[in-house]
């Protein structure tokens, strides 16, 4: 096989980054924008000793899984990678991918339960983080990357996004415009504006206008200020928060008031939640709560049992739970997040949940040494997955039942199997959408103690 190459072929598979599979003369070959059952004329383009990449040059038969793409952003951006098959079809690569995480690298045979989809693929996100930079002609712009760059493709209007996000960009762009502004610049740390970061309660409407900076520019946002607080219904707060370090890590650690509250307030679960730039909150609400009540489900809570919350965010998941359960602990390595955490309690008049900051395997290996024994053990990690030491944390701790709420099934997988050496049998997954269009899946994992 050589590089620009042409094949007649057929795409067979599709992985979870949305590329499809062929086969050429028994190599593989990556073809993205295909979808199973394709027809195709593939030009390779790389050639490797194992695989290969093409792309495609004529779709000679279509598959019946392809539909026309909704957005017409879609080619060039890097945020959805299956708006162009049907969403049936997407949830069940989903479900494979949940399963093949499992199967393959956990080494683990539980049960697999239906994927819970979206009610809709646009408009369900809450939160929106758009980069800023320059055009080739300098020109300020703002949008997504581009598919594995920091390219920033400009984009007026992201169908995963509420509507009101567009006219908020639109007003921020045009005032940096207009008052000269200067765009961030990654390779040299230049430029001030990074990112406009905004979040929306889904049930309250409230919304924040975070705009990430390179250093302190309130008095020239005062202009801003003003436009956003006239021109937007449901505004707030508006923050501005400070970040001069050269690193990919959108959010810097101080955040300044311009106008309004720190925080914003929605709804989860039927509890009052205070939301601040550094908490996290899920981005799908509707979808979430789906995927909270299947946590609590699958912790068979009785009302006496002492939950552990491990990376309790703003406290979402324990606080949901907290009226079926004996006490509710929360763990935290954000400060802000566990303030808001401990008001989310007191607001909604929870009095059996409390909160902690710390790492979550640090304080976990401490209320181990202290005996402080939870009967349910709770874990929504980052995409990373659990550490080691929170692992065996957990372990020591010997709780009946092991929660694991995971937006990356390959590392869930991962800790599965480490917990399975450990005396814990992985007992049944349940996949959620909350990310429709996109490569990304949820999953709940249940694990018990296995009974000497």
């Amino acid at each position: 096989m050589q590089k620009n190459e042409i094949y007649q072929t057929i795409v067979d598979d599709l992985t979870a980054e949305g590329q499809g599979v062929c086969h050429i003369d028994g190599m593989a070959v990556f073809v993205p924008g295909t979808a199973v059952g394709d027809e195709i004329k593939v030009r390779i383009v790389k050639v490797l000793k194992n695989y290969s990449f093409g792309i495609v040059e004529e779709i000679i038969k279509p598959s019946a899984d392809r539909v026309e793409p909704d957005c017409v952003y879609y080619k060039q951006c890097g945020g959805c990678i299956f708006r162009h098959i049907n969403y049936k079809k997407e949830l069940e690569i989903k479900e494979k991918i949940v399963k093949d995480a499992f199967e393959r690298i956990g080494k683990l045979g539980p049960a697999f339960l239906p994927i819970i989809g979206c009610e809709s693929r646009k408009g369900y996100r809450n939160k929106a983080q758009y980069p800023v930079s320059a055009d080739k002609n300098g020109k300020i712009i703002c949008g997504f990357y581009a598919k594995r760059s920091h390219r920033v493709v400009s984009i007026e209007n992201c169908i995963l996004q509420p509507d009101i996000f567009s006219k908020i960009v639109d007003i921020i762009i045009s005032y940096a415009k207009e008052k000269k502004i200067s765009p961030y610049k990654e390779d040299n740390n230049t430029g001030v504006l990074r990112h406009i970061y905004l979040r929306k309660g889904h049930y309250s409407d409230e919304i924040m206008v975070c705009l990430v900076v390179r250093k302190d520019i309130s008095r020239e946002l005062k202009g801003l200020v003003k436009q956003l607080t006239e021109q937007v219904t449901g505004v707030k707060s508006i923050v501005m928060n400070i970040n001069p370090k050269q690193t990919n890590v959108i959010l810097g650690r101080k955040n300044v008031i311009l106008w309004g509250n720190d925080t914003i307030v929605d709804i989860m679960c039927g509890n009052e939640i205070l939301i601040s730039p550094l908490s996290f909150y899920q981005v799908n609400t509707p979808q979430a709560e789906k995927l909270y009540e299947v946590a609590k489900e699958f912790a068979e809570l009785t009302g006496n049992e002492r939950v552990l919350d491990l990376y309790c965010g703003a406290g979402t998941i324990g606080l949901s739970m907290a009226h079926e359960a004996g006490s509710v602990l929360g763990v935290e390595v954000i400060p802000e997040a566990v303030e808001n955490a401990k008001e989310n309690a007191k607001i909604n008049g929870i009095g059996n949940a409390k909160f902690i900051c710390g790492d979550a395997g640090e304080i976990a290996n401490k209320l181990a040494g202290e005996k402080m024994l939870p009967d349910v053990i709770i874990a929504d990690p980052p995409r990373k997955g659990c550490d080691e030491q929170t692992i065996d944390a957990i372990c020591k701790m010997n709780p009946k039942r092991i929660v694991m709420v995971s937006c990356n099934p390959a590392t869930a997988a991962r800790d599965c199997f480490i917990l399975s050496k450990k005396g814990y049998i992985t007992e049944k997954v349940q996949p959620v959408d909350l990310f429709g269009g996109t490569g990304h899946v949820e999953c709940v994992v249940l694990m018990s103690k296995v009974q000497k």
